[in-house]
């Protein structure tokens, strides 16, 4: 039987809420594993335990993104009008399908390429925003955002992953300019019922064990909580490699990826986005410098215009 309160399961959930309020995904797809890679978890009390701890654990993170302001609220409205429903669908469909585990596997290596293929582009987005010469205004795509909710939904009751990272992944094609950290908040906001809808069904026919979700929330929601802060304030240079690394190590764990594979590019991943983030701030701070110079000094003076006042000569005047 599983201890209550386990430390190192204390620990990961740390870490996981962590990732989860930084980048508004990484939940399902790096809790589990470790659940059942590290502790030798059966993998459907992993994922009951892990979903139910989801439950109590993105209402935390959504709430610092939404007192924020970090969300865009008409988006969160399309979102969970298609994906509520779909959730509840996808759960039908897989106690229906005799193919289910292998429909699973299939769904699974689907998303984890759509993760890698994303995470190309996350890196090379900068690169076509500064093409723009000036900003577009948001538009809300009411009908393409209830299909990306619809989609999530059936993901997620099909396979109980993709809450986060699928619906972040497609709301970046879809909406490139929106910023990151309010692209976190609106996702963290739109998974609560997603995953609630899912944790309910995990409570009712899963193998939801106590003290494995107990020690999950113990570590998860001081992380989440700090997570959320931390992202709702961080620009985009912080959020973006976070964001990346995230997505590469999901994406190489849902198609199938070795532990020992894993193992040795998560270093590398970690280190190629901390050199990308200091790089984006140096240079964002030289930019600061650089507009604080262009701008006119007078040695803190304030240079007054001069006014001509009848009857009145100026020094210039009296030196003609």
């Amino acid at each position: 039987m599983h201890q209550v309160f386990d430390p190192l399961v204390v620990a990961s959930g740390l870490f996981v809420g962590f990732v989860v309020g930084l980048t508004g995904m990484g939940g399902g797809a790096l809790m589990t594993p470790i659940l059942v890679l590290l502790f030798h978890i059966e993998p459907l009390a992993a994922v009951s335990s892990d979903i139910v701890a989801a439950m109590v654990m993105k209402p935390v993170g959504g709430a610092v993104h939404w007192r924020r302001g970090t969300v865009n609220r008409g988006l969160v409205t399309w979102l969970m009008l298609g994906s509520i429903p779909s959730a509840f669908i996808g759960v039908l469909l897989l106690r229906r399908l005799d193919a289910g585990v292998a429909l699973q596997a299939h769904i699974k290596v689907a998303l984890g390429v759509a993760l890698l293929v994303v995470a190309a582009g996350l890196v090379g987005r900068p690169l076509l925003i500064a093409r723009r010469s000036a900003p577009l205004p948001f538009e809300l795509k009411r009908i393409p955002t209830m299909l990306i909710g619809i989609l999530g939904g059936l993901v997620v009751g099909l396979t109980s992953v993709g809450s986060g990272s699928l619906v972040i992944v497609m709301l970046l094609l879809l909406y490139p300019r929106l910023s990151l950290s309010e692209l976190v908040g609106t996702d963290l906001v739109q998974a609560v019922p997603l995953v609630a809808s899912a944790a309910i069904g995990h409570l009712l026919f899963g193998n939801f064990k106590l003290g494995l979700t107990v020690s999950i929330l113990i570590g998860s929601l001081p992380g989440v909580f700090i997570g959320a802060r931390f992202s709702s304030r961080a620009p985009d240079y912080v959020i973006r490699p976070s964001l990346a690394v995230v997505l590469i190590l999901s994406g190489m764990k849902l198609v199938g990826a070795s532990n020992l594979m894993l193992a040795v590019i998560a270093p590398l991943a970690v280190a190629i986005g901390l050199a990308y983030g200091l790089r984006s701030a140096r240079r964002a701070r030289l930019e600061r410098s650089r507009q604080v110079a262009e701008m006119p000094h007078t040695n803190g003076a304030v240079p007054l215009p001069k006014i001509a006042v009848p009857g009145i000569r100026t020094v210039e005047q009296h030196r003609n």
